[in-house]
């Protein structure tokens, strides 16, 4: 099969044709999860985007060995374990514990290689004093060691700032004995009630950026193909772990710099400060985990996602309809068998231009719409073409449910939701309807309106659903 599949290179800043540094074997890292809270649907998003892309990969002939971390240690993990008065490791793991959870839940696929900050501690120190011989840190006298930027003259090569605009968009942090404001901490001096490590420059633990560089360097050497993460991660995490690791290797440590979109709700950046967080556990109270998965990957993964409810439910409604229809060929042509070519070869186009989930998606309503009428008439032609999309779209995590169990799940979810009152009302239009009384028909159509209830028609009768 060709293999040929491009990616949105962030630090050429254009689409490029994916050739990995050694033949079909892929080096893939994507930076996890910081476990200071439960996880939320912005971790969800980038956990989805990266598995998908390393199973593709490895459906169209690629070997790819894929890592994942957790930055279990971190300065919100420690602010919380002291104010819960446990100590910080055992907080991190408790959440490391729920996250995994409600990854599996969503049936999230488990990366070759898990790494934790926490592991490579010594591998750590070893990187930041190689760097301090090369003249590319320096320790102070407080027992801190900062990245001197000024060594590294690419700085600002992924992001595209200049030193001098980079100021704009980093925490500068208030230490005296910086050469420059714009160096970063690899290593920070222990404060009162931290955890810590010892080290050459006395206790204390890692910085940050120095953190994914080093799980890296250990687990992949020199250079990986692929590093993902938020477009968040850009700058300046993303643009420090470059400076440090080259300035140690001499090489371009990543080839593809692959960024996601960032999650809005109702047009507002997602923040714990505004309350606005989706967690994982309430999205799967109230939706189905593929409505949900459906509902995030409409889009180009590089692009912004606003979710709203009504997101939710228009993806509810579309899925719901193609299980509809996958139900009703099973039971009027028994069990799914054969094989429709074409379904396979659209979709590994659709993906291999930058993974375009969306155009894969798209590709859904035209099928679905043509095997519905395949049905209507006999054509048992259907069954091949509904077994390759379950086959196919099993990659993004689609239509894994029981036909049957789906639609009658989402039936019952709604139909809790309308009071007996008013699926009398629109029973009793539909009669009116079908004995041609319209004026009838309208004058209960418009009863259920007023009571907050919307009746639509379609082929196979009717639906009714609250108005938001």
């Amino acid at each position: 099969m060709e293999k040929d599949i491009k990616f949105y290179n962030s630090l050429t800043r254009q689409k490029e044709k994916f050739v990995p540094l050694d033949g079909k074997n892929v080096k893939m890292y994507a930076c996890g999860i910081t476990p200071s809270a439960e996880a939320h649907i912005g971790h969800l998003y980038q956990a989805l985007i990266y598995d998908i892309m390393r199973k593709f990969l490895v459906k169209i002939g690629f070997n790819v060995v894929y890592a994942r971390n957790y930055t279990d240690v971190d300065d919100k993990i420690i602010a919380k374990s002291n104010e819960l008065k446990v100590p910080a490791k055992d907080y991190a793991q408790e959440m490391i514990e729920k996250i995994d959870k409600e990854m599996r839940a969503f049936q999230i696929g488990e990366p070759d290689i898990w790494l934790y900050a926490t592991s490579t501690i010594d591998d750590m120190i070893k990187f930041i004093e190689k760097l301090i011989e090369k003249g590319k840190a320096y320790a102070t006298d407080n027992g801190d060691v900062y990245f001197s930027v000024d060594t590294f003259k690419e700085y600002g090569k992924l992001s595209g700032r200049r030193t001098e605009e980079a100021l704009d968009g980093v925490r500068v942090e208030n230490d005296e004995e910086k050469k420059s404001p714009l160096d970063f901490a690899l290593w920070k001096s222990a404060k009162p009630g931290e955890p810590y490590w010892n080290s050459p420059w006395g206790k204390g633990r890692p910085g940050w950026h120095i953190e994914c560089s080093v799980m890296n360097y250990v687990t992949f050497g020199d250079q990986i193909d692929i590093h993902g993460g938020g477009r968040d991660l850009l700058f300046p995490h993303h643009e420090n772990e470059i400076a440090q690791t080259e300035s140690l290797t001499g090489k371009p440590f990543a080839k593809y710099w692959i960024h996601n979109g960032l999650i809005r709700v109702n047009g507002q950046k997602m923040s714990k400060s505004l309350g606005n967080s989706l967690l994982m556990k309430d999205l799967r109270k109230n939706y189905h985990i593929e409505v949900i998965k459906m509902a995030l990957l409409q889009n180009s993964y590089h692009t912004d996602i606003n979710i709203t409810d009504k997101l939710f439910l228009d993806t509810e409604k579309h899925l719901y309809n193609f299980y509809k229809v996958l139900l009703e060929a099973e039971e009027k042509f028994g069990k799914f068998s054969g094989e429709d070519e074409k379904i396979d070869k659209d979709f590994d186009e659709a993906m291999k231009d930058d993974l375009n989930t969306s155009k894969a998606i798209s590709y859904l309503f035209g099928i679905f719409k043509d095997a519905k009428d395949k049905i209507s008439k006999g054509d048992k032609s259907v069954v091949a073409t509904l077994n390759s999309v379950l086959k196919t779209y099993s990659l993004l995590g689609l239509f894994k449910e029981n036909p049957k169990k789906f639609v009658e799940e989402t039936d019952k979810k709604y139909e809790s939701e309308i009071p007996s009152e008013i699926k009398a009302l629109a029973e009793k239009r539909w009669q009116a309807k079908k004995e041609r009384n319209f004026s009838l028909a309208d004058s209960l159509r418009e009863e259920v309106l007023q009571a907050g209830y919307e009746i639509k028609d379609n082929k196979d009768g009717y639906e009714i659903s609250k108005l938001n």
